[in-house]
């Protein structure tokens, strides 16, 4: 379906940090575009405020009296919606174009110098961080991405050349449900193949085989970006590889790290070359690994030194990665979108690096039934390296429960100082009670509508 024939578009989802790009794509493209989500929220309220009609019912009447026509709608749909879900059976049975999110960004993409970062995590900050560093040295380039950047507000970026062949778009390019498998990168980054999703693949090595897929989609004469430990997605490329790590002996690898006032100090080494004086303006050590990637990225795309060492320093960062609420001496307030074993982990061990003899305390709320039960071990230890654990009830998303599957049975393996379930209602009062000198709020479900009033009650605290 060209896009040129589409006069509305129809968003099954739409409150989806991936679909509201979309959304908000089609709508400057002078679209008129609605959707569909399970709940309102901040981001739905701002899609609303830009003339994008969104309602929160399974209703079909809502759809007819959009008056939308088959030859000239696009419907676009994220696999997390139920295939039973009304308004998704009614498009399919009435003859509507129904098309899953990453085909659709596989169709404007098409004919785009296109720069795809995939991974089980970092891909959100690394993507939006090449698309800051692009954007800030003067590279026209429009960006599809899975979060909300610090320095822009946004999850989109529309480029004056978009649209134009050989326009440079930087995507998110997501695992799930194999969709990245709908795109034909020029560049394309990996950022990490732990397990996950295994809902939908079974096992890691099915896993593995959708990114040695991907990998193979790149075009003739791409280079692959991939971090050390990816080499079995590698074999049998006909493509440039460029490895890259934290510290270790790869291309592209930090070196001289040290911390001063919550930030990182380093220098990227690139083959023979060493790029020095470096800082990042987000913090965490993982961070600076997303931020190697993305510097061998840059040089790909021509950044000059200092080009890439002022873009790195004014990163500000995506909203619920390592996001700071509150940073004082005697309080710090940190919220992360981390829902997976490593991803808790490498976040763990950042904030101990930078507040060393602090006393840790992190809420989490599992994502997912099926994650906990698969991934429990690893979660056990990486919330053991907490000082004190509080947990909320498994967030389900889009799936029912599991016997034997609950925050109770994670609770049981951990073994730090201090650990305890907790109601969502019971939660602010509790921080409140411990008095943290470090917080972490961590997870990829509602716990995010908990941060405003958790920041509120301790700047009362704190007065």
């Amino acid at each position: 379906m060209e896009t040129g024939n589409i006069r509305h578009v129809y968003l099954l989802g739409i409150g989806g940090i991936g679909m509201s790009a979309l959304a908000r794509y089609f709508n400057a493209q002078g679209k008129k575009v609605a959707g569909y989500d399970k709940t309102a929220t901040p981001l739905t309220e701002e899609l609303k405020t830009e003339n994008i009609a969104v309602h929160f019912d399974e209703n079909l009447l809502s759809i007819r009296e959009l008056n939308l026509m088959p030859e000239d709608t696009l419907v676009i749909y994220t696999p997390a919606v139920p295939k039973q879900h009304a308004e998704y059976q009614y498009f399919l049975t009435h003859g509507f174009n129904v098309m899953k999110r990453s085909e659709v960004l596989g169709l404007i993409t098409e004919n785009s110098y296109t720069i795809a970062v995939a991974g089980t995590h970092g891909k959100t900050t690394t993507s939006s961080l090449i698309a800051h560093m692009l954007r800030s040295s003067g590279v026209d380039c429009s960006a599809f991405l899975g979060g909300i950047t610090q320095n822009y507000q946004t999850n989109l970026f529309i480029g004056k050349d978009s649209g134009k062949k050989g326009a440079v778009t930087v995507v998110e390019a997501d695992e799930y449900d194999r969709s990245f498998l709908s795109l034909h990168p020029d560049i394309a980054v990996i950022t990490s193949v732990d397990a996950d999703h295994l809902d939908i693949y079974g096992d890691k090595e099915q896993m593995q085989e959708s990114y040695h897929l991907f990998a193979q989609q790149l075009k003739a004469g791409g280079t692959l970006v991939a971090k050390k430990g990816t080499e079995a997605i590698q074999q049998n490329l006909k493509a440039d590889i460029i490895s890259y790590s934290l510290n270790e002996s790869t291309d592209y690898h930090a070196a001289s790290m040290s911390i001063s006032g919550g930030r990182y100090h380093y220098s990227i080494v690139e083959g023979k070359k060493e790029l020095k004086s470096l800082t990042l303006g987000l913090p965490g050590s993982h961070n600076v690994e997303n931020s190697v990637a993305a510097t061998a990225v840059a040089r790909l795309m021509g950044l000059t030194d200092g080009q890439i060492r002022e873009s790195l320093a004014s990163f500000s960062g995506v909203k619920r990665r390592f996001e700071y609420h509150i940073r004082r001496d005697d309080l710090v307030y940190i919220d992360d979108y981390a829902h997976h074993p490593e991803e808790l982990r490498a976040c763990i061990q950042s904030v101990r690096e930078m507040y060393p003899g602090k006393k840790i305390t992190g809420v989490f709320q599992p994502h997912l039934f099926t994650r906990t039960r698969d991934f429990a071990a690893g979660f056990m230890n990486s919330l053991s390296m907490l000082d004190e654990v509080i947990l909320l009830d498994i967030y389900p998303a889009r799936e029912l429960p599991i016997e034997g599957i609950t925050s109770a049975m994670l609770l049981k393996g951990i073994t730090a100082q201090s650990k305890l379930i907790c109601s969502k209602q019971e939660l602010v009062s509790e921080i409140v009670k411990r008095r943290p000198e470090v917080l972490l709020t961590l997870g990829a479900g509602d716990i995010d509508a908990l941060v405003g009033p958790i920041k509120n009650a301790l700047d009362v605290v704190l007065k």
